[in-house]
């Protein structure tokens, strides 16, 4: 069955980025002159899927009002004869079909994907955590989508991760690899360096198939306190095997404050309308800062 549905969530705090997140969704905070979020769901609709899920917070109504079209705003456009500004406003809300569910308590992300069990249904599907933005490669999710064509598997997206962070992540333990597609034999959620299994972590993208719901309905609060995916991928291994992918390209932390700001510089100075005027702002702020 082709992949349809991908599933974002987005019910987080966002405590990295206070005071900023108290009153804007960090998932909403811009990157130049769109949002986070935006860029992750445009991943999703190029990689072919149509039916976006966004799993929120029961006071993030602004994600909602995003992705809705503003006949108030269209009417000012209009009138102000300023027509070509409409196609990126509205690009996007005729493209998919989204549904919001509700994660009333930030449990986790294991529990934020539970949440999305029946918007799913039975059958596979995609996540991506809009914290992650990575450029310079092909369409990650679109990757994913590869291997699990092939394999008909949970794939995972993992890159190389320094010793000083392999305690952030969910690290895997590979085995065979062949055609880009690495078998994952074993997962372990934020261990020491010295305990991790390799240095390949998960990042946020992944193709998972539908028995992940039973096993988190199943699954205890691990580290955190919260209900871990990984736990739930570990245990997923019982019954099905899992792959995983190795990414390519540069992936930015937009959930950190440090994360936003390289990816605005990053997006900025990718754009061909911006790149050079970027490039050049940034050498005068430089050259201010070294004269102070």
């Amino acid at each position: 069955m082709k992949l349809r549905k991908a599933v974002i969530p987005a019910a987080g705090l966002g405590t990295r980025i206070l005071p900023a997140s108290k009153v804007v969704p960090k998932e909403l905070l811009p990157l130049v002159d769109r949002p986070v979020i935006h860029y992750i769901v445009e991943e999703a609709l190029q990689a072919g899927f149509t039916d976006i899920i966004f799993v929120t917070a029961p006071d993030k109504d602004l994600i909602r009002n995003y992705f809705s079209t503003s006949t108030n705003l269209t009417r000012i456009l209009v009138n102000a004869g300023k027509e070509h500004l409409l196609d990126s406003v509205t690009s996007l809300m005729e493209s998919a079909r989204f549904t919001y569910v509700q994660q009333a308590i930030p449990l986790g992300l294991g529990h934020a994907v539970l949440m999305a069990r029946e918007a799913v249904g039975n059958e596979a599907f995609a996540v991506l955590l809009p914290d992650d933005l990575i450029l310079d490669a092909q369409n990650s999710i679109q990757l994913l989508a590869q291997v699990h064509a092939r394999t008909l598997t949970s794939v995972l997206a993992v890159q190389t991760i320094t010793q000083d962070l392999i305690s952030s992540y969910g690290i895997i333990r590979p085995s065979a690899e062949q055609d880009c597609a690495i078998k994952v034999s074993g997962l372990v959620e934020k261990p020491t360096a010295k305990e991790a299994p390799s240095n390949l972590g998960v990042v946020g993208r992944y193709i998972l198939t539908p028995k992940i719901f039973d096993l988190l309905e199943d699954t205890s609060p691990g580290a955190g306190n919260e209900i871990q995916l990984t736990d739930a991928l570990h245990r997923l291994l019982e019954h099905e095997d899992i792959y995983a992918r190795n990414l390519p390209g540069t992936r930015y932390d937009t959930g950190s404050p440090l994360g936003l700001l390289k990816a605005n510089i990053a997006v900025a100075l990718r754009r061909k309308d911006l790149s050079s005027q970027a490039a050049l702002a940034l050498s005068e702020e430089l050259t201010m800062t070294k004269r102070c």
